[in-house]
């Protein structure tokens, strides 16, 4: 995306618009970087960046441009494959990975459970192993997440 607002706009415009917007910020880091924008601008100016360095600048945020288009198409293209999919297990991962990650929470919630009630005194090594798991089931949830809130709008759109 930004490199498109930088092949649309231009470098110098596009550094402009944002030292300015920064230099309205009271943080110093903000000030900093308006600065460092300013500065560009006035190298901009005096010849120091000359207009085909400039350009070649402009030309490369515009292949970056391209480039991003051509992956969000094949992103969009391989979505819309699944949708339309016939085959079985493509139409139904996302019930799939759904089922298996409350399967697996429960799984894991009785075995604390069990550990709690029967096997008290090993309770805080289960706890710390537990803890240690809280970045996979964050991937995973928020997979599950993904999932869930993308076949409500396919539900909402028909």
């Amino acid at each position: 995306m930004i490199p498109a607002i930088i092949a649309g706009i231009g470098i110098p415009a596009l550094a402009e618009l944002i030292g300015g917007v920064l230099g309205k910020i009271d943080n110093p880091v903000a000030k900093v970087a308006a600065k460092a924008l300013d500065d560009v601008g006035q190298a901009i100016g005096s010849g120091a960046i000359t207009p085909d360095q400039v350009a070649e600048a402009n030309r490369h945020a515009e292949a970056m441009a391209q480039l991003d288009e051509g992956a969000l198409s094949e992103i969009n293209q391989s979505l819309r494959m699944e949708i339309s999919s016939t085959d079985p297990y493509v139409r139904r991962m996302r019930p799939t990975f759904g089922y298996l990650m409350a399967f697996t929470w429960a799984a894991q919630m009785f075995a604390l459970a069990y550990v709690i009630v029967f096997r008290t005194a090993q309770a805080p090594v289960v706890f710390n192993a537990m803890g240690s798991l809280s970045v996979i089931w964050t991937v995973g949830l928020s997979v599950l997440g993904v999932y869930v809130y993308k076949r409500s709008e396919d539900k909402k759109s028909g």
